[in-house]
């Protein structure tokens, strides 16, 4: 695992950026909460930690919206858990909101780095 310069970012995500992360890795098919906050951190090589108190919420915010269904499995640990997958609506929903995140960053970057 590389090494980070800076602690974890808890709390300071732009708003709405969690759901998007949580539809992302929805797109590799169902899961429960649990994988979804590991795929999360691993995949941003520690620098997102992201805690239940957001994370669940956010599953039912997202299940509210249409863009994730749940429903009860059985989890690696022979536990009852409950699923999260990716709805056609939530696909819909992650498309537009990756779009409009890569306009935010290249608006930011046009701040942060000027031409010139």
């Amino acid at each position: 695992m590389p090494k980070r310069d800076a602690p974890p970012l808890q709390g300071d995500l732009i708003q709405g950026t969690l759901d998007m992360l949580v539809l992302q890795t929805l797109v590799l098919g169902p899961a429960h909460g649990h994988t979804i906050a590991y795929a999360i951190e691993h995949r941003s090589e520690d620098v997102l930690q992201v805690e239940h108190g957001s994370l669940y919420p956010a599953l039912h915010r997202l299940e509210d919206r249409g863009w994730i269904a749940s429903f009860w499995g059985t989890s690696e640990n022979n536990r009852k858990a409950r699923y999260y997958r990716l709805t056609p609506a939530g696909r819909k929903q992650l498309a537009q909101q990756t779009s409009r995140w890569d306009q935010l960053v290249r608006a930011i970057n046009c701040v942060l780095r000027p031409a010139g």
